[in-house]
């Protein structure tokens, strides 16, 4: 992050001291007056201004006197005060202050604030946002990533639910270097593990915690101190791992394998994955209660056909550095009415292909020859050997009638085409004796003189 300039306004040295300690390498000023605080405000090029409303007398306020002055200049205000009063919150908000805190926990405050602040200061930054760091043009996915960026600097929990191939892990990051957070981004894909090594994975172990265990080694729990645990694949934990993680998180502390003293870690989950979690909870894959733990916003993100927008802007990002491509009228349109079923994954490996080919100017022919193709779940009548007729038939009777309609019909047409050589056909389809009288018994009429599927008896 660039350096900022910032000005704390407070009488008491000692709080200027301390919340100098977790403004990091930020150019610094204070002043002890309003006086004071009025010149700097007043020379300008100050981004943030930390404001003691109590500055002088013990009933005096005039702090609040700094806000509009602030406000004029465009600096962003944050009043950091022992005054918790309704009244007194509510005026500064009205003078123009951008923040409010209660003096006592000034690391979490300055991390918040920071990061708020960087939101706030320019819409250059969301152009920035979705042509470099997260590619994309869909106003929903947009939307869904500016309310995450807004989380961003507190420590509420987040989900992120999309297909593979979608940018859940970008995503986890791009929160992450938005927080402030000083720690690192560390990532765990659960289904890589079992549930054994997951265990060992997060949680570290000590020297002789079990066999092959040579020497200590550091978890991501610990490695994640003061910064981002990204827990991808989260439905694929199993319930007792839950458990154990549940406890950790609440905690913030953990017993590393063979350990016999807890450490500590100060991290915040981001979770990702590509399945229902309401529905993993009511097949008792999911613990409720971890539930509630990791999840306080949900960011969904949409798979890559239904943004078809993000096409050509990806393909251009991911071509930076690569040879130049030039594509063909039909090769666009090829292009956005693919199904993408590895998301931007795929589209990033066609992009891939294609710079390290021969050609410059890419047709048709060149995008379907390292396309992935898959059927479409969405055109029954194309999945397998069922027909049309098949499947509208198992909508209207049921899957079961269908099911015998389709037996009978098999068995039937075999037998007729062994000249009703029974043997022959029980050799020829590997069914029962059973089931192949069962299937030339005469269909039951109704009263209508017709047979359950409507045809003529």
């Amino acid at each position: 992050m660039d350096k900022l300039k910032i000005l704390i306004v407070d009488d008491d040295k000692l709080a200027q001291k301390v919340l100098a300690g977790h403004l990091g390498a930020h150019e610094l000023c204070f002043a002890s007056s309003l006086a004071e605080a009025k010149r700097c405000v007043e020379a300008g090029r100050l981004h943030i201004c930390f404001i003691d409303l109590q500055l002088g007398r013990d009933d005096d306020r005039s702090g609040l006197q700094l806000i509009p002055l602030a406000a004029a200049k465009g600096v962003y205000s944050v009043v950091v005060s022992s005054h918790d009063s309704e009244e007194l919150v509510d005026k500064a908000y009205g003078l123009g202050c951008d923040d409010y805190y209660i003096k006592g926990n000034e690391e979490a405050n300055v991390r918040s604030i920071l990061g708020k602040y960087l939101q706030k200061r320019s819409a250059l930054g969301v152009d920035h946002l979705f042509t470099r760091q997260f590619i994309t043009q869909d106003p929903a996915t947009k939307a869904g990533i500016l309310d995450a960026i807004k989380y961003a600097a507190s420590d509420l929990p987040i989900i992120i639910l999309g297909p593979s191939g979608t940018g859940k892990t970008s995503l986890g990051r791009l929160i992450h270097d938005h927080s402030e957070r000083k720690g690192e981004f560390v990532a765990i894909n659960c289904s890589a593990y079992t549930e054994e090594l997951l265990e060992a994975e997060l949680f570290g172990y000590k020297k002789g915690a079990f066999t092959g265990a040579a020497e200590s080694r550091k978890g991501r729990l610990a490695q994640a101190d003061k910064g981002t645990l990204f827990l991808d694949e989260i439905g694929t934990m199993s319930l007792n791992m839950q458990t154990k993680l549940l406890k950790a998180i609440e905690e913030r502390t953990f017993y590393p394998l063979g350990a016999e003293r807890p450490e500590t870690s100060d991290f915040r989950v981001i979770s990702a994955t590509l399945e229902d979690l309401q529905g993993l909870i009511a097949q008792g894959r999911l613990r409720f209660d971890f539930f509630q733990r990791i999840h306080g916003l949900t960011v969904p993100l949409k798979p890559l056909a239904q943004r078809p927008c993000d096409i050509l802007p990806l393909i251009h990002f991911f071509a930076k550095g690569l040879k130049r491509l030039s594509f063909s009228p039909d090769a666009k349109s090829c292009l956005l009415s693919h199904s993408w079923p590895g998301n931007a994954r795929e589209l990033k490996r066609l992009v891939g292909l294609l710079a390290s080919g021969h050609e410059g100017r890419v047709t048709r022919e060149h995008v379907l020859r390292h396309l992935t193709h898959f059927p479409s779940a969405r055109t029954p009548s194309s999945v397998g050997f069922v027909t049309e007729d098949q499947y509208r038939c198992a909508l209207r009777d049921g899957l079961n009638g269908s099911v015998d309609r389709f037996t009978r019909e098999i068995v039937q047409r075999n037998l007729a085409e062994n000249g009703g050589k029974k043997t022959r056909t029980l050799s020829a389809l590997k069914i029962s004796t059973r089931l192949l009288y069962s299937a030339l018994k005469p269909r039951p009429e109704s009263r209508t003189g017709r047979t359950p599927d409507g045809r003529p008896a």
